[in-house]
């Protein structure tokens, strides 16, 4: 299974936490990321958004179909999101997981180094994750880490 954590885009000040709107920036960091998601990503893939209306305009940039879940907003645990997309055995060949911070660097954290951190992921910014079973074992190879100004 693949796991990609995928953090909002920029997004406005001002309003109520979930309410924020992407700025401009934000909606371009958005679309940049989600067209080098696109020519990447596995047929069988899906997505997962936060309820957050930046978190739900950040998956919607990739034009396909985006599950809300409730449990993925702001203050989501490591948990929660392992849990939400099946991680390890999910059916799915990828889930894209669009959070917020510090829960997905603290999901990255937890499955590459097996220890509880605090790693930042930028704004629009993702981990691409892998399990897989070898020898007995299993093991979680980094695919990509990608933050939007390296598109």
């Amino acid at each position: 299974m693949q796991l990609i954590l995928w953090r909002h885009a920029q997004a406005e000040d001002g309003k109520s936490d979930l309410e924020r709107e992407l700025t401009a920036k934000g909606r371009k960091q958005a679309a940049k990321v989600a067209a080098w998601l696109r020519k990447r990503l596995p047929a069988k893939c899906r997505v997962l958004a936060s309820p957050a209306v930046r978190a739900r305009h950040t998956a919607a940039a990739l034009g396909m179909e985006v599950s809300v879940v409730e449990r993925l907003a702001p203050g989501a645990s490591v948990d929660d999101v392992l849990e939400a997309a099946g991680w390890p055995d999910g059916t799915d060949a990828a889930t894209i997981v669009v959070g917020h911070q510090p829960t997905l660097g603290r999901v990255a954290a937890q499955l590459v180094s097996g220890s509880t951190a605090d790693w930042s992921v930028r704004k629009g910014g993702l981990w691409w994750l892998e399990h897989r079973r070898r020898s007995g074992g299993n093991e979680v190879v980094v695919r990509a880490v990608l933050s939007p100004d390296l598109i």
